[in-house]
Order: C-alpha cells, then sequence, then structure tokens
C-alpha cells in the first residue's frame, strides 16, 4: 500500500455537495492498494502513520505522533499513487483492482481507527472534492 500524508488543523472530503468526512487537528491520509497487497499489509502501513512522531511536541520538536496529539484522520482513496510515469500519460496497472482496492481501504481506515485514531472517510472511487487547512502544528 502507499499512501501521502498531510498533517492539517482541518479537512474535509466532499462528494457532490454532500460532506462524506471532516475532521480537525490531523492527518489527511491519501491510500491506495497496490496489486499484490494483504490485509497484512493495511494493518503495518496504518500502525506506521498512526506512530509517526511529526506533530511538535516539546522544545518544539516533532516528537508527537497522531495517538500523542489526539488528532482525527480524514482517509481519501487516491488511486493515482500508482501512477506509473515514464512517458507523459501515466499508467496505473500496479494499482489493486477495484474491489480489492476498496476492501484494502476499508480494512486501512478500520485499522487506524482500531488503534485509538477518530476516522473520518472520503468515498471509494468517488469524485471527490477533498479540502484541508494547514498551520503551524
Amino acid at each position: 500500500m502507499r499512501a501521502l500524508i498531510q498533517r492539517v488543523s482541518s479537512a474535509r472530503a466532499t462528494v457532490n455537495d454532500a460532506v462524506t468526512g471532516e475532521i480537525g487537528n490531523g492527518l489527511v491520509v491519501f491510500v491506495c492498494a497496490m496489486k499484490g497487497d494483504t490485509e497484512k499489509e493495511s494493518e503495518w502501513l496504518a500502525h506506521k502513520i498512526v506512530n509517526l512522531r511529526i506533530f511538535r511536541g516539546d522544545a518544539d520538536r516533532m516528537n508527537r505522533s497522531l495517538v500523542d496529539v489526539g488528532g482525527s484522520a480524514l482517509i481519501v482513496s487516491q488511486f493515482t499513487l500508482a501512477a506509473e510515469t515514464k512517458g507523459n500519460r501515466p499508467g496505473f496497472s500496479t494499482a489493486a483492482p477495484p474491489d480489492e482496492g476498496k476492501r484494502l481501504y476499508e480494512n486501512f481506515s478500520a485499522n487506524v481507527s482500531t488503534l485509538g485514531v477518530a476516522v473520518a472517510n472520503g468515498v471509494f472511487g468517488a469524485d471527490m472534492w477533498v479540502e484541508l487547512a494547514t498551520t503551524v502544528l
């Protein structure tokens, strides 16, 4: 699985003018399941992201995790993280098939939640509008 994370002070995902997920302080996690990924990769990635020490703590050092700061996660499916960009037209053949991708996306969200983080979601496979605001966190 691949993920792109962004620290945020707030974020939300909208589909067809309806908010599907919204958070305050925390992380936006764009996630993509790759061919051959299993629940094992999903669990590992969830644990890794939740425990990354990327939030400021004492002496203005980045030494606190998402759990430490009581942050939330907005998890959004993003198949373009599988892009192969050798030429001018990206290919996505390394992404997991949609049914498998959705299952692993949902599994990843459940794993993050199980690790004590409040989770909000986008809609798998939908065209989403993702808004995020960042400040010095």
